[in-house]
């Protein structure tokens, strides 16, 4: 082994190496002058690089790192344009992206950062606020009218395609009816992953236009429900013609 060979091995000496690497730089050690000088400059820089302090971090540098890796994360999403809207069953939060509905919210009073982190999150994009569209009262107009989706005016390339054949599952209940997950389950052909449609409609973006709310246990039990047992029931009470 020649004296460059050693050099470039430096590391791992110092470190975790196999064996038999060890055994022959340390060969060559015994036996080089002035690989030897070498190895003791650099094992008393070494030692006095471990002995400085460690340095305070930066906060104003840590806040730039976040956000500029915050930036990374949605480098190539379309941003969601997040308004609010008032409809029969209260306040909405709907999220806009290339002018169709990215997601929908029932209004819970919840911090509007906290909210905006959420659907960042959720539907991996950047999220700004905004005026809803002409348009996005229109088509809410027209699901409360009818109560059913039209996949139309939704964006649903946020959902993987076992989330999209769930919630497309469940918007072929009849409004005002229920059905269980493992109805759902059999539909979208996977009859045994109940428990994964249960997961679906947990994390639907789109609750009220794609009616996870329509979708129960096995025992036909009202649970589970983002939003609440009573606002599970009060929808399905209004899909029914009540008010």
């Amino acid at each position: 082994m020649r004296c460059r060979e050693v050099d470039a091995l430096w590391d791992e000496i110092r470190g975790e190496c196999t064996a038999s690497v060890k055994e022959t730089i340390e060969t060559h050690l015994d036996a080089c002058p002035s690989c030897q000088g070498l190895y003791k400059e650099y094992e008393g820089v070494a030692f006095c690089l471990a002995c400085l302090p460690r340095p305070e971090p930066n906060c104003d540098l840590s806040k730039k790192i976040i956000e500029h890796i915050a930036t990374l994360k949605f480098k190539h999403a379309s941003p969601v344009l997040l308004a609010t809207v008032d409809t029969p069953i209260g306040r909405l939060n709907v999220g806009v992206r290339r002018e169709r509905i990215a997601y929908v919210g029932i209004d819970q009073g919840e911090p509007r950062d906290d909210l905006r982190a959420r659907v960042e999150a959720r539907l991996r994009a950047p999220v700004v606020a905004g005026e809803a569209p002409s348009w996005l009262r229109d088509a809410l107009d027209r699901f409360f009218a009818t109560w059913r989706v039209d996949e139309q005016v939704v964006d649903v390339s946020a959902l993987t395609p076992f989330e999209r054949a769930a919630l497309r599952a469940a918007a072929q209940i009849p409004p005002g009816e229920v059905r269980s997950y493992g109805w759902v389950a059999t539909q979208i052909g996977r009859p045994k992953a109940a428990r994964a449609v249960g997961r679906a409609m947990a994390r639907n973006p789109l609750a009220v236009l794609f009616p996870c709310h329509r979708v129960v246990d096995a025992t036909g039990s009202l649970h589970n429900y983002y939003y609440g047992v009573e606002m599970k029931a009060r929808l399905l009470k209004m899909e029914q013609g009540e008010r």
